[in-house]
């Protein structure tokens, strides 16, 4: 490889080299390694040559001194315990790569202080964007978030206030239409299980609530409210506290999937017939749910949509752009099957 090709002070190629061999400027190639739409398609088919023959790759580090932001953006979820966080971080990493970013994914754990500090964290490794989950932070996370002028799409809710970028859907609405197919279905007395107790799991009992209090049949007896972890094993355990103290339950709404797949394998060892008996309905159809016996009937969450509008909306805000939709509602959809 000549000389001239390469960086003198660390045999790098560079941007420079890689904007000489495809005769464009280097603004240009940066811009069309980013991504950005206003680079004309033959100028990005010559940049991409040229990286391909000079085998370039660009550097993390210098970009980041350039621009003051990195390549990589942050995502802060609670949890990978389900593949419901899973989906969406995927989907956030298929969108932005193709555009040059990487992801740095950090957990929170559903806590708040936890939370604060793992944007401390990211912020220190000057993140192009970031990607949070929900709406309920400390106050000091919402002024890291406000002060360091990182564009932020929030996931999993969506918000109507001025200035803020959210992709999600209602869980309140959602909730509410499963408790309406329970209710359609000729049952009375349903009773809500719910664990990890985040704002997520609270406005899907705010749902619940509403439906059953519009036709007189809210009770709050019916409300068992956990904080542990989400599981399989907790489900179960759930299903017979329930059926033991409540035994008049003809329905039970469990908050997530694993919680109703752990009271169908309950159901069976306990010669419970499901629906006959008593109805069971879980949220966010995770893996597994339409193969449980009988089948779960469900709320399917879209998240890897979330993740993939997210990241296009959080796309157009790091290249200067403001989103024509600064909220996008995905939707929902009940999926019955044979539990209920």
């Amino acid at each position: 490889m000549p000389p001239s090709k390469r960086s003198r002070a660390t045999g790098r190629i560079t941007l420079a080299d890689v904007a000489s061999a495809a005769r464009v400027s280097p603004i240009t190639v940066s811009r069309a390694l980013r991504g950005e739409r206003g680079v004309a398609s033959d100028l990005v088919e010559r940049v991409q040559a040229a990286v391909r023959k000079l085998g370039y790759v660009p550097d993390p580090a210098a970009r980041a001194l350039a621009s003051a932001h990195g390549s990589h953006v942050g995502v802060l979820v609670p949890a990978l315990s389900n593949a419901l966080f899973v989906d969406l971080i995927e989907a956030v990493q298929r969108t932005l790569r193709p555009a040059g970013y990487q992801t740095l994914v950090g957990l929170t754990h559903y806590d708040k202080s936890e939370e604060e500090q793992v944007l401390r964290e990211q912020l220190l490794h000057r993140p192009a964007g970031l990607v949070v989950t929900g709406f309920d932070h400390s106050p000091a996370t919402r002024a890291l978030m406000a002060q360091s002028d990182v564009p932020c799409v929030h996931v999993m809710e969506t918000s109507s206030d001025p200035g803020v970028h959210s992709v999600g859907f209602s869980q309140r609405d959602a909730a509410a239409a499963l408790t309406r197919h329970l209710l359609d279905r000729g049952r009375r007395r349903i009773a809500f299980a719910a664990a990890q107790l985040d704002p997520r799991t609270m406005q899907r009992l705010e749902g619940w609530r509403d439906e059953l209090s519009r036709r007189g049949l809210h009770d709050p007896r019916l409300e068992w409210m956990n904080p542990a972890p989400s599981s399989m094993a907790l489900g179960a355990q759930m299903f017979e506290q329930i059926l033991s103290q409540r035994p008049a339950v003809d329905a039970i709404f469990f908050c997530n999937d694993d919680l109703a797949q752990g009271a169908l394998l309950a159901a069976t060892r306990l010669r419970i017939a499901v629906p006959r008996q008593v109805a069971v309905a879980g949220f966010n159809d995770l893996t597994g749910s339409d193969q449980m016996v009988p089948a779960l009937t469900t709320v399917r969450t879209p998240r890897g949509e979330i993740g993939a509008a997210a990241a296009r909306m959080l796309l157009e805000l790091m290249q200067g752009r403001e989103p024509q939709q600064p909220t996008v509602d995905v939707g929902f959809e009940v999926v019955v099957r044979d539990s209920t």
